[in-house]
């Protein structure tokens, strides 16, 4: 029996090793925003943050995964899918020179554009850039007014690995036109991704590659199959209420010949691959700000080279691995060459600028929560106005309960966003609510009003009551509103914005992040609630009120 036993071991043993695939290991970022430092995971528990290790851990792992490689059966891929460095103090304050320093010690293969690249201005980005030693990926961005690639991108670029021809092709979201200021991106134009996608897609498939990677600053639904369901099962009309914002998924399932799409963008990770049912491209996707290192395995079949599977290397996490400082110990040479870029760049950041009295997180109901509120007030505080607003995905962090710094308050504003007045009429100020919950879109932070919102209801037709400082709303008063000239200039969906005429528009020289440490300054021990400022109602009436103003 037991001779038996090693006879039956002995042969799957070696029926393994007849059927041994390839493997390529992907190791996967996207969404850094200049999160290569050590720093408290609030968002898993504010009271007792388990800290993260930042590119130190990073760089721990990455090198556990690359010692492997004892056979010439498996290789390793290194990459980045966009939004490198905006964001954490190390990222913003060095114009993004320190993460290219990061990502040159360890070795990266490739990264791609994301829209946040632009935010300091395209001469800045080619700079920073220029110290890269790694290619710079993207298919869509050209020349303003051709057809001509800029510079400092490929489209793709073939290498080859463990016997493999490997095209590896680069693509930036559109959306970079709505997210961006305008003289940020004026010399470069944003080709349609599906259809430049599909054209080097072909490209490196007639170049007699094995496999095609995309490598795309675009991101998946927040629940993929529903979504799916929605835009490819049913009505037209139905489709067009959901398609917007989630172009991985359109690319995956509509062009032809990509293997394996490693997306972002959206700042939410999955633990496993998202499969196309018709095209089988896998996609996959991480969390944001370094918090987390994505690990995939592909298996390859040696003899057709065609995918065979793929392993993740976490029980429970999948393909995501949390870079918990204590589970991966910074490595010592990147962890340290880090900290000093990190203390060059953050010198004040420690100030201690007031106090909170409760943890002001991003946790609410609707569009509401304590630390969009408390922002909208100091806006509102700051300007004298009597309506502010904020998109919903412009404020980044909280402010932890007791001491609050400015490095708080940078991680809530990381954006050198400038704070501005319009004067406008009752009619207009509606449009604007009104744009910001048509179609899919969910709203807006506020400060200074009270809304009902309806869905049932038409488009720009779903507000059912409106108060202004607590008075009804009047089509023709005129109120003075405050928001960031990031959404005067038309971004976030706002495009009515940019019909203000410059005579209704006052600029303060003071920034958004600074407006925010005065606010708590002045009224320290800050806090903040949710009320009745902004409410989701599908049963709710027109208010008589507004609908009389509306008639007139």
């Amino acid at each position: 029996m037991k001779a038996k036993l090693i006879f039956l071991l002995l042969l799957v043993f070696g029926s393994f090793l007849l059927a041994e695939d390839l493997m390529l290991d992907v190791i996967f970022t996207n969404d850094i925003h200049g999160g290569i430092d050590r720093y408290p995971a609030t968002f898993m528990n504010p009271d007792f943050p388990p800290i993260l290790g930042g590119g130190g851990s990073a760089a721990t792992y990455i090198k556990s995964v690359r010692k492997l490689y004892s056979t010439g059966l498996r290789d390793n891929l290194l990459i980045d899918a966009g939004d490198f460095f905006q964001g954490h103090p190390v990222g913003t304050m060095s114009d993004g020179r320190s993460i290219i320093t990061y990502m040159n010690m360890i070795g990266y293969d490739f990264l791609a554009i994301g829209n946040h690249e632009f935010d300091l201005g395209e001469d800045i980005l080619i700079k920073t850039l220029e110290n890269a030693e790694f290619p710079i990926l993207s298919c869509n961005i050209v020349k303003k007014g051709t057809e001509e690639l800029i510079d400092y991108v490929l489209p793709y670029k073939i290498i080859e690995k463990i016997g493999l021809r490997i095209g590896v092709i680069g693509v930036t979201t559109t959306d970079t036109e709505q997210m961006s200021f305008p003289d940020n991106i004026k010399n470069v134009d944003f080709l349609p991704a599906k259809e430049q996608v599909q054209k080097y897609v072909n490209i490196v498939r007639e170049k007699n590659v094995d496999l095609v990677i995309l490598i795309a600053h675009m991101g998946l639904p927040y629940d993929p199959q529903p979504a799916y369901d929605a835009r490819y099962s049913n009505t037209d009309e139905e489709k067009e209420e959901r398609r917007w914002g989630y172009d991985a998924q359109e690319i995956a399932h509509e062009v032809e010949g990509i293997d394996i799409m490693f997306g972002g963008h959206m700042h939410k990770g999955f633990a496993q691959p998202w499969e196309d049912p018709d095209t089988h491209t896998l996609v996959l996707q991480g969390y944001a700000y370094g918090s987390s290192v994505g690990h995939v395995t592909i298996k390859i079949d040696k003899d057709t080279k065609t995918i065979s599977g793929y392993d993740t290397p976490a029980i429970n996490e999948g393909v995501l691995v949390t870079m918990f400082e204590d589970e991966f110990i910074p490595d010592e040479v990147i962890g340290d060459t880090i900290l000093v870029m990190q203390r060059i760049a953050e010198v004040g950041m420690d100030e201690i600028i007031g106090e909170a009295k409760i943890y002001i997180s991003k946790l609410g109901t609707g569009t509401q929560n304590l630390i969009g509120n408390l922002v909208c007030e100091a806006m509102k505080d700051y300007t004298d106005a009597d309506f502010a607003f904020m998109n919903l995905g412009g404020i980044r962090d909280e402010l932890p309960s007791g001491q609050i710094t400015y490095r708080n308050v940078f991680n809530v504003m990381p954006f050198d966003n400038q704070i501005v007045l319009i004067e406008v009429d009752g009619t207009f100020l509606k449009e604007i609510i009104e744009t910001r919950v048509s179609g899919s879109r969910h709203g807006l932070r506020t400060a200074g009003i009270k809304v009902v919102i309806n869905r049932k209801r038409e488009n720009f037709n779903r507000i059912s009551k409106l108060l202004i400082g607590g008075e009804p709303w009047q089509a023709d008063k005129i109120y003075k509103i405050t928001t960031s000239d990031f959404l005067l200039q038309g971004n976030a969906g706002l495009a009515l914005l940019t019909k203000v005429p410059e005579s209704n528009i006052t600029h303060y020289e003071q920034g958004l992040r600074d407006v925010i440490v005065e606010y708590i300054k002045k009224n320290s021990p800050v806090s903040a609630i949710i009320d009745d400022r902004w409410k989701r109602d599908d049963n709710s009436l027109i208010d008589p009120n507004l609908k009389k103003e509306m008639d007139k």
